[in-house]
This record gives C-alpha cells, sequence and structure tokens, in this order.
C-alpha cells in the first residue's frame, strides 16, 4: 500500500471515481516561499513603520544634543543627562538656562488618574454590562443604542460644557472642582462608559445563563451571582478593558488641559506640552526622555495582565 493511500483512507462505499481520487490525494504541505514572498514583504515593512518612530525616540532621548537638527537615528554623542534632569525635575536647554519641570509629580498624576479611572471604569461598566445582558427591562436596546451613539461625539464639543459644569460644581463642592484630580476621573468616568459596557456585555453573553439559574437554585441573590459567579469568568474581557481605559486616560490631553491648572497638579500630556511649548529646540531631548518613561507603567501593566488580554479580545466580540 502506497504512503498516499495511508494517509487518506477510502470512504466505504464511495463510487469508484470518488475512492481512486481520494486514494491518491496527498495531503497539502506548507506553502513554499516563492507563493507567499508577498505576503513577508508586507510584514517586514508594516514592522518597519510601526518600529521607526519607537527607535526614533529612543535615539534622541540618549542624544547628547537635545535639538531636532542633530536627532538622528544612530547619535553620535549618547548620554543619560536627559533622563537625570527629568528625575531631578530640573531641564537645561542648549542656551543654558534652567527651567523648573515636576516630571516626577506629572507622572505620579497621570499614573493616579489613570489607575482610578481603569478601576471605577471596569466596575462601572461590569455592572451595566450584567443588567444589559441578563435582565430585560423598557429602553433596554434604546440605552445600549445610546450608549454607543455618544461616543461617536468627539470631546472637543463637550470641553467648554465640561468646564462650567465642574466649574459650578466646584463652588458648591470645592473637592471636585476645577485644578482638581478628582473631577477629571469622575469627567473620564462618563466619557468612558459606552464601549466598555459594549465589550464587556459581548463577553457576558457567552457565560451561559444555565450558571446563574443553579447558583439562584441555591439561594444566591443577583449580587452575589455577580459577584461571585460571572464576574470571576469575566476576568480576560475586565483586563482589555482596564488596559484601555488606562491607555486612554494616560494619554489624554484636551480634558486634562481644561481642567487641571496648576503645574503640580497637571497630568503627564499637559506638563511635557508645557515643557516643549515654543522651545522644541531647546528641550527636545528631554522630552523625547520623559516620552520613554511615560511607557514604563504602561509596558508594567501590560505584562501583568497579559495572560487574560488574548481570551478577552477574541470572545468579547462573538455577541453583541
Amino acid at each position: 500500500m502506497s504512503e498516499a493511500e495511508i494517509t487518506t483512507p477510502v470512504v466505504a462505499g464511495a463510487p469508484p471515481a470518488v475512492a481512486s481520487r481520494a486514494a491518491v490525494r496527498k495531503p497539502s504541505g506548507r506553502p513554499k516561499l516563492k507563493d507567499t514572498w508577498w505576503r513577508h514583504l508586507v510584514a517586514l515593512a508594516a514592522v518597519v513603520i510601526a518600529l521607526f518612530p519607537v527607535i526614533y525616540i529612543v535615539s534622541s532621548a540618549f542624544n547628547a544634543q537635545n535639538n531636532l537638527q542633530s536627532a538622528q537615528v544612530i547619535p553620535s554623542h549618547t548620554t543619560l543627562s536627559n533622563f537625570s534632569d527629568l528625575l531631578h525635575n530640573k531641564i537645561k536647554g542648549n542656551t543654558g538656562a534652567i527651567q523648573d519641570a515636576p516630571y516626577l509629580h506629572w507622572l505620579l498624576n497621570s499614573v493616579v488618574i489613570s489607575g482610578c479611572t481603569a478601576l471605577f471604569t471596569t466596575i462601572l461598566g461590569a455592572l451595566a454590562a450584567y443588567a444589559f445582558s441578563r435582565f430585560r427591562f423598557r429602553g433596554r436596546r434604546l440605552g445600549m443604542l445610546m450608549l454607543l451613539l455618544i461616543q461617536m461625539f468627539p470631546q472637543l464639543l463637550a470641553v467648554a460644557a465640561i468646564y462650567l459644569i465642574v466649574h459650578n460644581i466646584g463652588g458648591v463642592f470645592p473637592q471636585i472642582g476645577i485644578d482638581k484630580q478628582a473631577a477629571v476621573v469622575i469627567v473620564f468616568l462618563g466619557g468612558a462608559m459606552g464601549v466598555q459596557a459594549w465589550l464587556i456585555k459581548g463577553f457576558f453573553d457567552t457565560i451561559p445563563v444555565e450558571l446563574d439559574e443553579s447558583a439562584r437554585v441555591d439561594g444566591a441573590t443577583p449580587a452575589q451571582i455577580f459577584w461571585g459567579v460571572v464576574l470571576p469568568l469575566a476576568a480576560p474581557v475586565l483586563a482589555v478593558v482596564a488596559l484601555i481605559s488606562f491607555v486612554f486616560t494616560l494619554n489624554e490631553f484636551v480634558i486634562s488641559s481644561a481642567l487641571l491648572q496648576t503645574a503640580g497638579h497637571q497630568t503627564l500630556p499637559v506638563g511635557m506640552n508645557q515643557l516643549v511649548l515654543n522651545q522644541y529646540d531647546q528641550t527636545w531631548g528631554p522630552f523625547t526622555a520623559g516620552a520613554l518613561l511615560a511607557a514604563v507603567p504602561v509596558v508594567i501593566l501590560f505584562l501583568f495582565l497579559q495572560r487574560w488580554i488574548v481570551g478577552g479580545l477574541t470572545q468579547g466580540a462573538v455577541k453583541g
């Protein structure tokens, strides 16, 4: 018996022509490079385009001449002074002038605001998604549609309204007024609920309802079912939502610049913008070093949540 006949069994009762074709059919091997070379070329081009800005920022951060004219992929003179200046909160430009830059305060403010926003957004989004996924009530579909439509409007349309609302509320409750980090967190919670609730709801729909019914038979309340049964099974999508919310809040600039005005209370994007405002040619090195250090919290969070991220991204979009 030939190798093809061993690897391809003949179906009993099949017509002779079909049986003969099945007997001589060989299993398809790996595609050859000459047939898929263009795919490798496209992938290589995509990698180069994606990594070139990162390499450029890394080289500029270690460049001894902190200006745009001398910026290059491979710097001729390397130094760590850009990082030391940031850590000591003093930026020295090419002209010799020293500028105060509380970089560590900016980074800490951004991490605190982003962490609180990610935590509360995940919890509130999970509560809303559980209600939309498990309960049937009047206005359910309309509410889900409105959550999605609100996300279509850009933030610039709401900056003036948000500023006036926070300013007026600050007159009554100073803790959540202008130049308060709690106000920024509350504003971010309202703006990030739509997409997160939809993503978590899609994952909740994949969890069998029979688990809820079994827990209900055992005497569990809806709150106990949510916290003890559904929420632990939804850990992958919760990790994805937390990471998305953290990265989005860490990079947000428009609302933070409008609500946070004191240098000690500003977030990292707002502070870095003030650092290089109208003087790119003097502080480009410290600016790129700060941008490189700002990626450290995101990388740490990604490494911590990576085992849940793939499952959350692939399973959260199964149902809507």
